[in-house]
């Protein structure tokens, strides 16, 4: 027998296998669940602040942590839990709020506007 007669048929096979026939597709993609886009506060929402000025508007902080020129407040409230990270925007000037993060207690994001009304309510 010929190397040709032997590899004939295996070749057959292998086109076959390519051009996929039966008509049988393969499986869409499972969709994907939308991510929803977190809102944004306004500047005026906390941005540019001083710990003081927060502090006039949410009260004492749950948590006040320094660092170096860096400093975090953290206030509460029964729905969110709401932290500002200030640092100077120069040297020797004071520390004003750069970030903002705004959780739930169980850790799931939470809108930070909303989040920083829930806690100025509380202070009052």
């Amino acid at each position: 027998m010929t190397l040709l007669r032997l590899l004939a048929p295996t070749a057959l096979l292998s086109l076959a296998a390519c051009a996929g026939g039966g008509g049988e597709r393969p499986a869409a993609p499972a969709p994907t669940r939308p991510v929803a886009a977190t809102p944004t506060e306004p500047l005026s929402a906390g941005i540019g602040r001083s710990a003081a000025q927060l502090q006039a508007l949410l009260g004492a902080p749950a948590l006040d942590v320094r660092e170096g020129t860096a400093r975090k407040l953290q206030f509460r409230s029964p729905l969110c839990v709401i932290d500002f990270y200030l640092y100077p925007p120069r040297e020797r000037a004071e520390p004003v709020v750069t970030h903002i993060d705004a959780r739930r207690p169980s850790g799931e994001d939470f809108d930070r506007a909303s989040c920083l009304a829930a806690a100025a309510a509380q202070a009052r």
